[in-house]
């Protein structure tokens, strides 16, 4: 069986730098689908700058004409926090404990996984697959827990992440985009299109609704 991936974030608004990403992360681990999860309620960073349902629309017009990367609204319509060991528990009941799934995050994103809700939870309910900069060098604080998590679930080996359901931390290295939503929100604000900084039907859904002005 093969592993889904999850994908989260704000996507305020969703850039070519998190398609990229997830496009090399599913292809190189061979998964059967990444979902994309837009993030309803930041816990670690301000709200976003626009409503739950206008970035889920944006993320919906990026994926159109695929079927690898596809959206799931399930932090949007749930209440409080979007706390992602909750999402995975919700996954979890609809996918059963059998599916290997793998959460895939950004390199800054694990080096502050403590700080995440229940981070230690993350690992029984899913693999961590590390979006990593070829040549950049992990940061992980020598002694820390999260040292010790990665000494003890560390594979370099990706078809281990298909033959269990959870428990492996997978390092993989993609493509440094330097691309960022708040660049894209700037442009915007100055009056400027961000043509080929995101997929042309995000833009066209941005300037019809006056988004980020």
């Amino acid at each position: 069986m093969r592993a889904i991936g999850i994908f989260g974030g704000t996507f305020d608004p969703i850039h070519y730098g998190h398609l990229r990403s997830a496009w090399e992360v599913y292809q190189a681990l061979r998964l059967q689908e990444i979902r994309m999860v837009p993030c309803r309620i930041p816990p670690h960073r301000t709200h976003p700058a626009v409503t739950p349902e206008r970035r889920a629309e944006l993320v919906a017009a990026a994926l159109a004409g695929q079927t690898a990367l596809t959206l799931d609204i399930r932090e949007l319509v749930r209440e409080g926090p979007s706390y992602t060991v909750d999402t995975l528990v919700s996954l979890r009941e609809e996918l059963g404990y059998a599916t290997p799934m793998c959460l895939i995050v950004g390199s800054d994103a694990f080096f502050a996984l403590e700080t995440w809700h229940q981070w230690p939870r993350l690992f029984e309910l899913a693999h961590v697959v590390v979006m990593h900069r070829a040549g950049a060098r992990m940061r992980v604080t020598p002694g820390s827990a999260l040292a010790a998590a990665v000494e003890a679930r560390q594979t370099t080996c990706s078809e281990a992440l298909h033959l269990a359901p959870a428990g492996h931390i997978y390092v993989q290295a993609v493509t440094a985009l330097s691309i960022s939503a708040s660049q894209i929100r700037a442009l915007i604000q100055r009056g400027e299109r961000p043509q080929y900084l995101t997929p042309q039907q995000v833009i066209n859904l941005i300037t019809l609704h006056g988004l980020y002005l």
